[in-house]
């Protein structure tokens, strides 16, 4: 274990003892204290013993989970950051941890790089929240002077969930390889038809984030349907097609996201009324959803699919033209059809590109955040 007062403390808890090891050692050359232990109820000694800034826990272990952990330590030691450990296949139960107080989640076995920064990360949020709370309590008294470090603090904060949020995505991408970078370009094409529609920045963020994560309930669909090869029988197509309200429920919970959220529930309306899940029609449909259903259709029928390669940009806009007024806002055709089409070409190549770097990330390189994305 690595001794000094000075840095930051972290707490691992695994059944398996080498495990923690591993990743203590990692953390010791990495400037962090450590103590390692192989239960929660060790842990929660060890928690009434001395002062710890992050948990690393399994969620899976005998007598006392990683799940009850996090409410034991959320309820008695709410400043100290928490990450869980789960294998690949808990991905789902690694998002309700999220929903009851884990601030990240690490997949294993260990990327050790990746986990550090990660616990780094964690640490940084939980002391912006701080700050954040520190502001609050002495605001009546120094608002003027506050104000502008209240919103820096709040935009940092943001940012810090954008990030979870792309790591959420990224995960979804791992499990729908088919369709790897559809959201990046979709939500592009989105913001590129919406800021010639005039819409504000707080729109614009609400649209990017939404039409990213259209697709983030997929997450609660099971991989014999999610990625069956053939066509999936009615009774598929119905657990399919839940895939919106399990998104809607996630985002929905969160905020800053709860218009975006909108945006994932009706994704898959019709302007015609025909769509689901409520069959909403024309401007009943939030704005967001209308940009993406023609965004969503130009990407789909211009992307290679392993039952046919991309159609023509040309073929693309006679579809969306043919179904303006019927699957489509006709305005927002109108503003679609008045951009140039190698605006279009650009997107798809700055994706390309930004794919090709995030490649580099196991090997050291850097990740585009979803800001930088979507927001320009």
């Amino acid at each position: 274990m690595n001794n000094s007062d000075s840095n930051p403390r972290v707490l691992v808890v695994d059944d398996e003892a080498p495990v923690w090891e591993l990743l203590g050692e990692k953390l010791g050359r990495s400037g962090f204290d450590w103590q390692g232990c192989s239960s929660g109820e060790e842990a929660l000694d060890w928690l009434g013993r001395k002062h710890f800034d992050a948990i690393i826990s399994d969620m899976k272990m005998p007598g006392m989970t990683g799940l009850k952990l996090l409410e034991e330590t959320r309820k008695n030691h709410p400043h100290i950051a928490f990450l869980m450990a789960t294998g690949e296949d808990d991905i789902r139960v690694a998002v309700e941890a999220m929903k009851l107080g884990s601030d990240d989640y690490l997949v294993k076995p260990f990327h050790l790089d990746a986990a550090v920064g990660s616990v780094r990360r964690a640490l940084e949020k939980k002391l912006l929240e701080a700050e954040l709370e520190k502001y609050r309590e002495h605001l009546e008294e120094i608002v003027d002077q506050r104000t502008r470090q209240l919103q820096i603090a709040s935009k940092r904060i943001e940012h810090t969930y954008d990030d979870t949020l792309e790591a959420l995505g990224a995960a979804l991408d791992l499990r729908d390889t088919e369709t790897a970078g559809h959201s990046r370009r979709v939500s592009l094409y989105c913001l590129e038809i919406a800021r010639a529609m005039g819409c504000t920045l707080e729109q614009l963020k609400t649209i990017a984030r939404g039409a990213y994560l259209h697709d983030i309930g997929k997450i609660g669909i099971p991989d014999s349907i999610l990625l069956k090869e053939g066509k999936l029988s009615s009774e598929e197509q119905t657990v399919m097609q839940t895939h919106v309200r399990i998104g809607y429920e996630l985002l929905s919970r969160i905020p800053f996201l709860s218009t975006a959220a909108e945006i994932v529930l009706t994704h898959q309306e019709r302007y015609d009324g025909t769509g689901y899940p409520q069959g909403l029609t024309s401007e009943e449909i939030p704005l967001g959803a209308r940009i993406f259903a023609v965004a969503d259709t130009l990407d789909a029928m211009t992307s290679d699919r392993p039952y046919r390669q991309a159609l023509p940009f040309s073929t693309a806009r006679e579809e969306i033209i043919r179904e303006s007024g019927k699957q489509f806002d006709p305005d927002i055709v109108r503003v679609f059809l008045s951009i140039p089409e190698q605006t279009w070409g650009n997107i798809r190549k700055e994706v390309a590109g930004v794919r090709g770097r995030m490649g580099n990330l196991a090997r050291g390189g850097l990740r585009p955040s979803v800001r930088e994305v979507q927001v320009q």
